[in-house]
């Protein structure tokens, strides 16, 4: 980019993915003064989007993880102040975000996920879960999480009935909505995607059971990072054009992540993610170092696709 910018980072916020968001804004803001741009921050956790003075910025860098930050919410307030900012658009943002809205999205394009249904809290305590197990032709272990939590946030694998009731009452308690999705075993791959384009595809090996919160963002946790994925050339072509064509079909612009499951030789999408951690643990960069893009490269990237995005 030729020309330098006067780039806002918002980081931070009140999310759960507080911690990461820090992070990631920091890498973030190291990347873009290296790069010669002017960098001011903005943290939404004490203060007012309103409160942004567009006269003095060119763009925002959205550096925001979890609710609020990228599920549509910042996004509207960025296209009412009308100042260009990265990563997916409000709508876009907001289907990813919300796991009931981006399956029924995978389901429409015939793009292959596990089956699923929801509870909502007003009317789940009238709700037999084991009839609704069978009603939706799903078998134990089941997977219980909320629709619009990221990093895998209240992700709870249930092998067994009481244990499913046990971490539902839990979980429902602090979330109005839950989706219950069969457990897919097999590897986890995960792909990134640059300007509509796969730029690799790496295989996690968590020592943790499954790739949770914990895998993802403590060194101590071990996780095990395979560069190429453990897999033939023909299925890493195979999962890379499955996910250009999510990121598609969801109108997604810039970075974004897609996360499988590889089993019994299909792929089973699990999400899309629009604001990949860029802290020095995240999948992205590692993917991006690999192909021989670096981290302030792919900084630019993501600020060369800033725009308005409704």
């Amino acid at each position: 980019m030729k020309n330098k910018k006067k780039v806002l980072v918002v980081l931070g916020g009140n999310s759960r993915e507080r911690e990461v968001s820090l992070d990631t804004g920091k890498e973030c803001i190291h990347a873009l003064k290296k790069l010669g741009h002017k960098v001011t921050t903005f943290d939404p956790l004490n203060n007012f989007y309103n409160e942004i003075d567009k006269s003095k910025i060119d763009l925002i860098f959205n550096a925001l993880h979890g609710k609020d930050g990228e599920d549509g919410n910042a996004q509207s307030y960025f296209e009412y102040l009308r100042i260009p900012y990265t990563h997916s658009g409000v709508l876009s943002s907001m289907n990813c975000m919300d796991k009931i809205e981006s399956k029924k999205k995978f389901q429409e394009y015939k793009i292959l996920t596990t089956k699923f249904f929801l509870i909502k809290r007003k009317n789940h305590k009238k709700k037999n879960l084991n009839k609704l197990i069978k009603k939706n032709k799903l078998t134990y272990p089941v997977v219980v999480k909320p629709i619009n939590e990221g990093s895998s946030i209240g992700v709870k694998i249930c092998k067994n009935y009481k244990k499913l009731k046990q971490e539902t009452n839990i979980l429902i308690k602090n979330y109005a909505q839950l989706i219950i999705e069969k457990f897919v075993g097999g590897q986890e791959i995960q792909v990134a995607i640059m300007d509509g384009k796969a730029i690799g595809t790496i295989e996690l090996k968590p020592k943790r059971g499954f790739y949770d919160y914990k895998a993802k963002y403590f060194a101590s946790a071990k996780t095990e990072h395979i560069l190429p994925a453990n897999i033939s050339l023909k299925k890493i072509f195979l999962v890379e054009k499955i996910s250009e064509k999510v990121h598609k079909v969801l109108n997604c612009r810039g970075i974004t992540r897609c996360d499988f499951k590889f089993y019994k030789g299909k792929f089973y999408i699990l999400e899309i993610n629009t604001q990949p951690g860029m802290t020095r643990l995240s999948l992205v960069p590692e993917i991006a170092k690999f192909k021989g893009i670096t981290f302030s490269r792919l900084i630019e990237k993501i600020l060369l696709d800033a725009s308005l995005n409704k």
